[in-house]
């Protein structure tokens, strides 16, 4: 925010400058600093002497000045936070985002979405629960060694986490995954609420907070000095009983309290208030950090995230794009942008350290990866967030965009080219591919450039105009897809109404060498699904089969989304629940040809299916019976 110089002749000011809040000012004739806000009054000094100073603002601006300043990122403490406004931001996305059903992430892209949020600055990131499966801990063990130990040139390394339930096992798996990074913390939980304890757990008050103090100084007694502790369920828990367990935990070494409204029950006002009282009733929360995680059943996960911050919580667990278990987690988008935009003037004064620029480009990797398509009216990053239909709305845009938007898109990483007039076609170049990317909110290095350039080619020559939906499915179908175990070559299809498809498919293996196979089926997909089948020899069954146009028009790329489970069981412990869940994987694929976006997309889970087999060789057997132990 730019400094002015100010002069005061009288006692008392008055200012129309249609800001909200104003910064700092120096006077030339007097040593004066001072801040001030509207409809408040402040004392300064001057010379040594005190006055006061009356400040009105006639007409307050609809666009806060949040994009104006960045304020500096306290210095990294478990347990402390040297700044009172400052909110850190711990993504969850790898481990409780990707409990999503078909979620399942290979280890390449949990390292790419690992160094995005990186990029983007969350202070904390859990990269996974390393006691699910072997693949797992490969994971967040390389996560920890590459991601937590870049530290930029201002000092920021982000926090490694890795999940466990409250047993040794489970707590040394995490910190043997979560030790190589220079910030690692382990993350412990026990449920609390009484439903629990009796259906669940079946044990008593008193044996949960054993286990739950025994099993934090044991995570402190491996060296590791950043210890979260969740009780959870806690929305649901007797608060005498959070007390209590949360202040023996505390003398146990525990260093972040995470507070989870874990069936996402609780509203805003009554989560504010548990935070509020664990804040005033608990020994010793003043020396820890309380952290809030809300699910979404109720649509409140982002309400009551805000509310909890509000009432003294100083780190939110949040996921990119409110991805997770049933109706999801609290957005971190949706959360950050509340903050950025009404930190200063209803929270109090709270801030985080995320650089906004990066929500979309981190948001469509989630979104790509996981394939969990965001629906078009999703607040901060949906298709419709900056667009306006409306008469009445377009009519306001064009004289002031403030009028209907509270958020200026290139905060996020959403630059407007309307104006620009570059319409792109079979002549544009590189250099205008390139920009419209970057405006679209992706950064691809030369290599991927060259990749989505040809492709880009490709569909100019069959169509007129290319919009940007079709260039986001290209960078879809070629930048977000797993590592190529089989990558597909050549497809012919015979189809019709006089006699039976048949497909004949040439894939790739990883050697290089070329496979092709022929069969037929009832319709041009199920047969080259059959032929590919015939050369991966990996069984498996269709459980979603998904084809949308990206565009209007006979010549609109197609994209597909596909869902599978290997008939050869692949399995992964539920972090909550301790018991062994089938995985399944998703798989995308973009073109002009349906047929052959189709086989793309069922290639690309076969691809992640057998990544995720050669990463766990072994079952992990299951832990049920033991998870307290």
């Amino acid at each position: 925010m730019a400094s002015s110089l100010l002069r005061i002749p009288t006692l008392s000011s008055s200012t129309t400058t249609g800001k909200p809040s104003l910064p700092a000012f120096s006077s030339k004739s007097a040593p004066l600093s001072f801040r001030f806000s509207p409809s408040r009054h402040r004392s300064v000094s001057l010379r040594g002497e005190s006055f006061r100073l009356s400040c009105s603002v006639s007409d307050p601006s609809p666009l806060p000045p949040h994009s104006l300043r960045r304020r500096r990122r306290p210095e990294y403490i478990p347990n402390l936070i040297s700044d009172p406004n400052y909110v850190r931001v711990f993504d969850t996305t790898l481990r409780d985002g990707e409990q999503s059903p078909g979620a399942t992430l290979t280890s390449k892209e949990k390292l790419d979405i690992a160094r995005q949020l990186a990029k983007l600055g969350v202070d904390i990131i859990e990269a996974g629960f390393p006691a699910a499966s072997k693949d797992d801990f490969e994971a967040v063990k390389t996560i920890a060694e590459t991601v937590g130990n870049s530290v930029d040139e201002k000092g920021y390394v982000p926090v490694i986490c890795g999940l466990s339930r409250c047993n040794k096992k489970d707590i040394e798996t995490a910190w043997e995954a979560v030790k190589y990074a220079k910030r690692p913390r382990i993350h412990t939980f026990i449920a609390t609420s009484d439903i629990h304890l009796e259906y669940k757990l079946k044990k008593s008050k008193e044996q949960v907070i054993e286990i739950a103090r025994n099993m934090v100084k044991f995570a402190r007694s491996l060296g590791c000095e950043d210890v979260e502790f969740s009780p959870e369920d806690a929305g649901r828990s007797e608060r005498e009983f959070l007390y209590e367990i949360l202040g023996e935990v505390i003398k146990a070494g525990a260093t972040t309290l995470n507070i989870p409204d874990t069936v996402g029950i609780t509203l805003p006002s009554e989560f504010g208030q548990l935070i509020a009282d664990l804040k005033a009733n608990t020994p010793g929360i003043e020396n820890v950090i309380i952290s809030t995680h809300c699910q979404n059943d109720l649509g409140l996960s982002t309400a009551n995230t805000l509310s909890g911050a509000h009432s003294g919580a100083r780190q939110v667990e949040v996921t990119i794009n409110g991805i997770g278990e049933r109706a999801g987690n609290a957005s971190l988008e949706e959360v950050v942008m509340a903050i950025k935009c009404r930190g200063d003037h209803v929270l109090g004064g709270l801030f985080t350290g995320v650089d906004t620029r990066h929500i979309v480009m981190t948001s469509k990797m989630v979104e790509e990866y996981t394939g969990m398509h965001t629906q078009p009216h999703k607040a901060i990053v949906g298709a419709n967030a900056f667009a306006h239909e409306s008469g009445i709305h377009q009519d306001g845009m064009l004289k002031h965009k403030g009028t209907y938007e509270i958020i200026c898109p290139e905060e996020i990483g959403l630059e407007r080219s309307h104006d620009a007039g570059i319409v792109l076609g079979k002549l544009s170049g590189r250099h205008a591919l390139k920009g419209r990317l970057t405006e679209l909110g992706y950064e691809l290095d030369d290599e991927q450039l060259s990749t989505i350039f040809w492709r880009f080619k490709t569909v100019a020559e069959q169509k007129k105009r290319v919009t940007d939906a079709d260039i986001i499915a290209l960078v879809s179908d070629e930048v977000f897809q797993p590592e190529a175990v089989w990558k597909l070559l050549d497809i012919q299809i015979t189809c019709g109404t006089l006699g039976l498809s048949t497909a004949t498919v040439k894939l790739a293996g990883a050697d290089g060498k070329e496979h092709v196979a022929c069969s037929m089926g009832t319709g041009p997909v199920d047969s080259a699904y059959k032929a590919v089948n015939l050369i991966v020899k990996e069984p498996t069954t269709l459980l979603e089969y998904s084809m949308n146009s990206v565009t209007e028009g006979i010549d609109a790329i197609a994209t597909t989304r596909v869902l599978i489970r290997g008939n050869n069981t692949y399995t992964s412990t539920n972090a909550i629940t301790g018991e062994e869940v089938e995985r399944t994987f998703s798989g995308t694929g973009a073109g002009m040809d349906i047929v052959v976006s189709s086989v793309k997309a069922y290639v690309g889970a076969l691809n992640k299916m057998l990544d995720f087999k050669e990463n766990s060789p072994t079952k992990v057997p299951s832990q049920k019976s033991k998870v307290l132990a």
